[in-house]
């Protein structure tokens, strides 16, 4: 699941407790697989200019191709990037409960609250399907919202568990 749990609860003598969640979107295409769809696709693009070599045509038709390659490479390149630097942490302690969305090109969105109000909840009407949300009684604000629908599922439960140790 692209999303884990820390307990970062400190020694027995002094019993604080915390948890930390982090949050981040799933990248369905590693490295590997990324080697692959460009060769795969350059092979592709190439084979039927075999054809034409020796020809002035290869020379129309071989900038055309080498823009489709590089244009893939830089589409999937920045979809990386961006699914790398999108992360939710959320800090969880019986004092507070302070949730941080790092977006790129934007500034870091902070919201904190008493956890003894939070509550975890699903909304079907939301923009994606079983919207996680988090409320105090005052604001509410989105979980998670690029996980799968199980996923929030499961992670509202997770999250209903540790609010109810912290209370």
């Amino acid at each position: 699941m692209p999303y884990a749990w820390h307990d970062d609860t400190a020694p027995e003598e002094s019993g604080a407790v915390s948890y930390r969640l982090e949050v981040w979107p799933y990248r369905s295409l590693p490295r590997r697989g990324f080697v692959w769809v460009i060769g795969l696709s350059a092979v592709g693009l190439g084979l039927p200019l075999l054809a034409v070599v020796g020809s002035p045509v290869l020379w129309g038709l071989l900038p055309f191709a080498a823009l489709a390659v590089w244009g893939l490479w830089h589409a999937i390149s920045h979809s990386n990037r961006h699914a790398a630097s999108t992360h939710e942490t959320l800090v969880l302690t019986p004092q507070g409960l302070t949730l941080t969305r790092r977006d790129p090109g934007r500034a870091d969105r902070i919201w904190q609250t008493n956890p003894y109000w939070v509550r975890a909840g699903l909304r079907a009407n939301g923009p994606v399907e079983d919207y996680l949300v988090l409320t105090d009684g005052r604001r509410e604000i989105e979980l998670g919202a690029f996980l799968a629908p199980e996923e929030r599922i499961t992670l509202r439960d997770e999250l209903d568990r540790h609010l109810a140790r912290l209370r």
